[in-house]
């Protein structure tokens, strides 16, 4: 993979600008985490080089300092909303979040359920927690918020929330996902600190928009894509404007809702520490990016790739036609189409000379590799055999896998197994050749490739089924369909 991002630099010079960030306070600071903390895959993605767990190995070095507070709202608990990348509810995500923490060395004090209201679902949640010993807080709806700044920060407003205890001078709050009230619990604490005669400080970790690219960069225009389904803008931050005479690129969520911010410091503290949005920052990610061009090319493969998730959910069911006329917009912006994305157009074509539903695979040097479906086997299995060939150096036409052991697979997934498609899968295909490597060089060595595959793009011309997307997604692999079911 071509590297465009330098993670150690990122390390080094974000966690010694967050130590600043917490001396200017009262040796308080509730950092609001956006993102994600140790997957953060979108960033991997648009900046190669960038580790998804960059961020978690950062607090790492300062963990004894460090308490975690994890947010979830009490209306994602109702509707069972789940994670697009990983497939669980929010619920099930804050115990995992949790235990990943915890696995880590990271203390967690406690959870919040926000827009609480008494939903039957948030209360068995709290319950549940509670038999577990977690400490769990409640947060409440705050009739007007986030306008209402007189009710807001007042004894009837966030004094009626819980007050959160913590122990440690670096607070951070996340959550599954956007949209958990993670600010809300932020103001709240300060709100509530301040009572307490502690004057604590805020701050937002926010790694996208990168505030010192320009708007129109290919990585800022991909978070636009990223953040389709919720209609994030991103803008030119024109406090930061008046204040400095500087650009710096925000979105519109923060940017409206800075004059609500600046009052509520005011009516808590006297005052405002910041001067814009982008002020509320730490975000040194745009100082470590290493080749812009690579960077660029990532992130425009990331806008396509958004846009056939998008068209992908669509053609499951999905009522998502703004999401995907936003994503097309930003094709424009970034001065692109689906074409940009060479695997498209290599599966494409590979399907109009087979007849058969195909598939490509471009490879770190540039290599495109293909593979077209049989009565043998799907056109994602053909492929993984083709890419291994190639990458080990075997004859394209050497059989890795003999019919005499396909056909028994088939027979077993037909008549026992009640299966309707007798082609075999991508992990059909890996136990199959993990079977013969004991006693074949050439399949012990193609699978020996496999560990290349990470960071490479694929695109299929019809819909994966879902043991295919996840073979590629535990391979590192990059992928992309077309909106069409298997038939």
């Amino acid at each position: 993979m071509k590297i465009g991002f330098d993670n150690e630099k990122y390390q080094t010079i974000q966690s010694e600008h967050i130590k600043e960030r917490i001396s200017q306070f009262d040796g308080k600071l509730y950092l609001e985490l956006g993102g994600k903390l140790f997957d953060d895959h979108h960033a991997s993605r648009v900046l190669p080089g960038f580790q998804p767990d960059s961020k978690l190995r950062m607090f790492q070095k300062i963990s004894d300092s460090i308490e975690i507070v994890i947010v979830i709202s009490a209306a994602d608990i109702e509707k069972n909303k789940k994670r697009a990348d990983l497939g669980i509810t929010y619920d099930e995500d804050v115990l995992r979040l949790r235990g990943e923490f915890q696995n880590r060395g990271f203390m967690v004090g406690s959870v919040v359920i926000t827009h609480y209201n008494g939903q039957p679902a948030a209360i068995a949640f709290k319950q549940r927690l509670e038999r577990d010993d977690i400490k769990t807080y409640c947060h409440y709806l705050i009739e007007g918020y986030p306008h209402n700044v007189a009710l807001i920060a007042s004894d009837e407003g966030f004094g009626k929330n819980d007050y959160v205890e913590t122990e440690r001078p670096l607070v951070i709050v996340t959550a599954p996902g956007p949209g958990s009230g993670k600010m809300a619990v932020c103001l709240s604490q300060l709100y509530n600190e301040n009572k307490r005669g502690i004057r604590a400080g805020y701050a937002k970790f926010e790694t996208f928009p990168v505030w010192n690219l320009p708007l129109k960069h290919p990585v800022n225009i991909a978070y636009e894509a990223a953040t389709a389904d919720l209609n994030d803008v991103n803008m030119i931050d024109p406090f930061h404007l008046d204040a400095y005479n500087k650009i710096a690129i925000n979105y519109n969520r923060d940017i409206e809702i800075y004059p609500v911010l600046n009052a509520l410091f005011e009516g808590i503290y006297g005052n405002n520490p910041y001067k814009s949005p982008t002020d509320m920052g730490v975000n040194m990610v745009g100082f470590c990016i290493s080749d812009d061009s690579v960077c660029c090319d990532a992130s425009k493969n990331e806008i396509i790739r958004r846009y056939y998730d998008a068209t992908n959910k669509m053609a499951r069911g999905a009522c998502n036609e703004a999401e995907i006329s936003k994503i097309q917009m930003l094709f424009n912006q970034a001065k692109i189409n689906t074409d940009f994305r060479r695997t498209t157009t290599a599966a494409k074509i590979c399907l109009k000379k087979s007849g058969h539903t195909s598939s490509a695979i471009e490879l770190d040097d540039g290599t495109i590799i293909t593979g077209h479906s049989s009565p043998l086997l799907g056109c994602s299995a053909a492929l993984l055999l083709n890419v291994m060939k190639h990458l080990a150096g075997i004859d394209h036409e050497k059989k890795l896998i003999p019919q005499s052991m396909i056909e028994p697979i088939q027979h077993t997934k037909i008549n026992y197994l009640g299966g309707h498609n007798p082609r075999l899968h991508t992990d059909e295909v890996l136990v199959a050749l993990s079977v013969l490597s004991e006693k074949d060089e050439n399949c012990r060595s193609a699978l020996q490739q496999l560990p290349k595959l990470r960071g490479c793009q694929v695109h299929c011309t019809v819909m994966l089924s879902e043991v295919d997307r996840k073979i590629f997604k535990k391979l590192g692999v990059n992928l992309t369909c077309e909106p069409v079911l298997k038939k």
